[in-house]
């Protein structure tokens, strides 16, 4: 009455049987998750210069774990309907077959073609059962290489199957789980990203590449345009001096014999020569103001003007006022000379009032000193106001100016990161406005 049933008894140890398969099942599962997990963390922190040995490391730990003896990566050329082998690991006493296997024809892997296209793996448990299909079938070139199981999963790039991955068994039969195939694709995945980070990484490398070879042939380029521009304008400079004196002998000597009248002429020659010397001038000034090589130092502005003004020929109907207090700002002097020399000098050029005025001042605006140079003169067209700080640009073409004066200040004012722009109503006057950092000013 006591004794147990061995039917109950029986009953109890293939649950528990089965219980223990469910739980190896479970706890192989979880493994495998995890040695995913760790290759996934192992690409991602790498700095893939050695993408080759990640790829190849990765191949043993997942063959080794899923049990088999061969495993490996090919990538597909659909252009010559070909299939080659580009990485491979083998476990011991297991031949490589990656040099036997370049430039296969996929006419002999139909079946295995026509699952990848779909998106499904390709999965052969015991190659021993495919059909004699001939010398070219798909057993034929699975056997020779002693293969008794494989599987192969998709790789699948942007929608484009690239290529795939397989495991095979050598020593013995594999059977794969359907969660061991969900996670071969999710390794599978993981391989394409690798390697797209990888040739994203080196399409970077050859595009910076060329940007430092297209920045150094600029910096040549510039470097010999500034070179040529010193040398022509200094061998232009002499013969328009020898020019401009014999000119001036020439009439100073003969002025008795000839009369205004005849004069013209050289009065001309003399003028061209003089806006040549300007054009010259200007070109000479444009080309060297990224290359000074003279020490910044602190620069007050008061003090800039005032020398500035003393050089230049200022009528005696203009006057021209300058706001106290200007700040010190660090830079070159000669450069900042050269801002307010070609405004002054423009606002001057262009009074046309019985009383002309020039006011010179600054504001400021957050991080920035923000000046001007304001005038009561003719005035400029809207449709100038872009195209006068373009080299060679003028109002006008009467005067011997270069038209280079303003393309001069701004790339001045570009240099130190600022910005240049003008208010004008015609008849009525011209403001110039330009902004310095007040970093590095005091």
């Amino acid at each position: 009455m006591n004794q147990k049933d061995p039917k109950y008894s029986t009953c109890s140890e293939t649950e528990k049987q089965t219980q223990l398969e469910k739980d190896k099942i479970i706890e192989r599962q979880l493994r495998f998750q995890d040695l995913l997990i760790s290759i996934s963390t192992t690409y991602i922190n790498a700095d893939l210069s050695d993408v080759d040995t990640l790829i190849r490391t990765s191949l043993q730990q997942i063959g080794e774990f899923v049990e088999s003896d061969r495993s490996y990566i090919f990538t597909y050329n659909f252009k010559d309907n070909t299939t080659s082998n580009t990485y491979e690991w083998c476990a011991a006493d297991i031949e490589p077959e990656i040099q036997n296997l370049q430039n296969v024809p996929i006419d002999y892997i139909p079946q295995w073609i026509q699952a990848h296209k779909k998106g499904d793996a390709f999965y052969v448990e015991d190659v021993s059962q495919l059909p004699e299909d001939g010398e070219l079938g798909l057993r034929a070139v699975l056997e020779p290489q002693g293969i008794k199981s494989l599987i192969t999963i998709p790789k699948i790039k942007n929608g484009e199957l690239i290529g795939f991955i397989g495991f095979d068994a050598v020593k013995k039969l594999n059977k794969y789980t359907e969660n061991e195939k969900d996670i071969l694709f999710v390794y599978a995945n993981m391989l394409v990203n690798v390697i797209k980070r990888k040739e994203n990484e080196e399409h970077i490398k050859v595009q910076e590449k060329k940007k430092e070879e297209l920045l150094q042939n600029l910096s040549l380029q510039n470097e010999e345009l500034n070179e040529y521009a010193h040398v022509v304008s200094h061998d232009l400079k002499a013969p328009l001096i020898n020019i401009h004196t014999l000119i001036s002998w020439f009439m100073d000597d003969h002025k008795a014999a000839f009369n205004e009248k005849d004069l013209i002429p050289l009065h001309q020659v003399l003028f061209n020569v003089e806006k040549m010397d300007f054009l010259i001038k200007g070109i000479l000034d444009y080309s060297t103001i990224d290359k000074l090589e003279q020490q910044d130092k602190q620069v007050n502005f008061n003090t800039l003007i005032t020398e500035v003004l003393q050089t230049l020929l200022i009528p005696t109907h203009i006057s021209i006022t300058v706001q106290d207090n200007l700040p010190n700002i660090y830079g070159n002097t000669w450069r900042f000379k050269q801002v307010f020399q070609n405004l002054i000098q423009n606002a001057i050029k262009y009074s046309d009032k019985d009383q002309g005025s020039i006011e010179i001042g600054y504001t400021e605006q957050g991080d920035l000193y923000q000046f001007f140079v304001k005038d009561n003169g003719v005035g400029i067209k809207p449709n100038y106001f872009e195209r006068i700080f373009k080299v060679f640009t003028k109002l006008e073409s009467s005067s011997s100016s270069s038209g280079i004066g303003l393309s001069i200040v701004k790339k001045i004012i570009t240099f130190y990161k600022g910005s240049i722009w003008l208010e004008s109503e015609e008849g009525s006057g011209t403001t110039f406005y330009f902004t310095l950092p007040k970093s590095g000013s005091q």
